[in-house]
């Protein structure tokens, strides 16, 4: 019996070990397939040149320092408008509401992470374009300020969900000691629940950053697509993302061609980063402190 139990244990770890050695390779590959299929835009080009200079294919320019600025801008945008709005509903649905309407709600921001990102295009398109235009009486309404605020309404309920979590993992003997003194609803969550959802609330920043990052529909519907440097957040701007899918119709042997694996490259190493500063965060949140060892 025990024989067999520890055949079970091998093969499982063999198993699980070429699942990962795969998915590494598969990985890897990816970026090697870039990086080799974007060898003639850096042979003609220098990196420098291609970080730096405008786009215009017309003039043989070819550089995407604009649409990194854009995608900078437009992700930063929504990050700063998402991260407050969803730390506030994560706060009422886990410590303010009553129990009911949190239920409700907590329903609804899940049924929101299933809603296709072109019906957010969508309405931002009918809706939010018109207002902004309307609003600030400048520009055709397609800029970074309402990509950037339709974005932030598709990546918050990612962090919403995420920030419950880590409210929810906090230890019950924590809050419970703190409403034995007299503690009160303020002082629970200054002093316990979010000190203690630290790591939480930071793993659901980062996973909303890569999901902002990678999000191609929206910078394609909403941004204007405009390949000049921005100046404000009124103006239009072209993302990494939505360069991508819009070149993807290009000639194939041409330049043009090439500079979306110059922009995959940059997209591939941006999310590389988030996922390594999140691995870091969670083997910081696991391990255990010296107090706890003994």
């Amino acid at each position: 019996m025990k024989s067999h139990v520890k055949r079970q244990a091998r093969g499982s770890r063999a198993l699980f070990f070429s699942a990962t050695v795969v998915g590494g390779v598969l990985t890897l590959s990816i970026f090697a397939f870039m990086v080799i299929l974007g060898l003639p835009l850096f042979s003609t080009h220098s990196l420098t040149l291609l970080l730096t200079q405008k786009w215009a294919p017309d003039q043989g320019l070819y550089g995407i320092f604009s649409f990194i600025c854009g995608t900078c801008a437009v992700v930063s945008l929504s990050l700063l408008v998402a991260f407050p709005l969803s730390l506030g509903n994560a706060i009422l649905i886990h410590l303010i509401a009553p129990r009911r309407l949190a239920r409700f709600l907590h329903q609804v921001v899940k049924m929101m992470t299933g809603i296709p990102t072109v019906i957010y295009g969508f309405v931002g398109i009918f809706f939010l374009v018109p207002l902004v235009r309307e609003w600030f009486s400048r520009g055709s309404g397609m800029s970074i300020l309402s990509a950037a605020l339709l974005l932030a309404l598709l990546i918050s309920p990612t962090m919403i969900l995420v920030f419950l979590e880590s409210f929810a993992a906090i230890p019950v003997s924590h809050i419970r000691a703190l409403e034995a003194l007299g503690g009160t609803r303020r002082q629970k969550l200054v002093h316990v629940i979010l000190p203690g959802a630290r790591t939480g609330i930071m793993t659901g920043l980062l996973l909303a950053s890569g999901r902002a990052l990678g999000d191609t529909m929206i910078a394609l519907m909403v941004a204007g697509n405009a390949t000049a440097q921005p100046e404000s957040l009124l103006d239009s701007v072209r993302t990494l993302t939505a360069h991508i899918a819009l070149v993807m119709a290009a000639d194939f042997d041409s330049i043009e061609f090439k500079t979306i694996f110059a922009c995959g490259i940059i997209l591939y190493l941006w999310t590389a980063i988030l996922t390594l500063s999140l691995r870091h965060l969670h083997f910081n949140s696991t391990k255990p402190s010296h107090d706890q060892s003994f």
